[in-house]
């Protein structure tokens, strides 16, 4: 099996158990090597394989989240996209966000700039378009934050609940929420 098709099972763990959660054991299950294999693909072990992950995930957020805001259009067409691809991303809020399961047990230290740097990336972009779009700078930040508060708000509600209905709910009226004069 190449490497490339290990990292969409590892970034299933690792969003579904965290790093503490997912052992080797897990690991070797999900993709079916055994842990010789696993090392021969990742020899830092699991800190390498989550390491590789966040590399993964990072370049489809970019290519999925982050370009639909740097795209052309309105800037609600443009949230709108965003929303339409976090969706996807989180399943229609079935899933779990892999940045929050990475703050909290032994990832947090380990891992929290990459997560840091997400994060400030997202809420950078969203509050550029909502400048585009005519908001002052202090009120495009706060809605910015709003919205990832927004966002993982209703996952942890969603999973909480076993009801994705919030996360679908909330991630429907964001783009005409953070557009609100």
């Amino acid at each position: 099996m190449a490497k490339e098709t290990l990292l969409p099972i590892l970034f299933h763990l690792f969003r579904q158990y965290g790093y503490d959660g997912v052992s080797l054991s897990k690991i070797a299950q999900a993709t079916q090597l055994g842990k010789a294999s696993l090392y021969h693909h990742f020899p830092g072990g699991k800190a390498e394989m989550l390491q590789a992950t966040l590399v993964y995930s990072q370049q489809w957020f970019e290519e999925n989240v982050l370009a639909a805001l740097h795209s052309e259009g309105e800037p609600i067409d443009r949230l709108q996209k965003m929303c339409d691809r976090l969706s996807c991303l989180y399943e229609q809020g079935d899933q779990p966000c892999l940045m929050a399961t990475l703050t909290t047990g032994a990832a947090q230290g380990a891992f929290h700039e990459p997560v840091r740097q997400r994060l400030q990336a997202l809420l950078e972009a969203i509050a550029a378009v909502l400048i585009e779009s005519g908001l002052p700078m202090p009120i495009a930040q706060q809605r910015a934050e709003d919205a990832l508060i927004t966002v993982q708000g209703a996952l942890i509600l969603s999973r909480g609940l076993k009801n994705s209905l919030p996360f679908q709910r909330a991630i429907a009226q964001l783009p005409h929420r953070l557009c609100q004069s």
